[in-house]
């Protein structure tokens, strides 16, 4: 879910010459709104929020909805570690 920072509104005639800056302010949250003749018609929102690292609330939320099983112990880097080390491969 993205969090929407601020809105600005944008005749089409400006948007064509700053559609590239208008786009790269939606990517960072803010909701871009696109108008013809004074009147709304095309907003530009971001799809996601920005990729970031998984927090612990995250990983808290993913846990207590996995059937049969907690919190993992151990990161993914560390269990391939432990493959690795543990010569699972043979």
């Amino acid at each position: 879910m993205a969090i929407i920072l601020a809105m600005s509104t944008h005749s089409i005639a400006e948007t064509k010459d700053k559609l590239s800056e208008l786009i790269a302010r939606a990517e960072k949250g803010e909701e871009i709104t696109i108008t013809r003749h004074g009147r709304p018609v095309v907003r530009f929102t971001p799809i996601s929020a920005p990729a970031g690292r998984m927090t612990d609330a995250d990983l808290d939320w993913i846990a207590k909805r996995r059937v049969g099983r907690g919190r993992p112990k151990e990161n993914a880097g560390e269990f391939v570690s432990r493959m690795r080390d543990e010569d699972w491969a043979r």
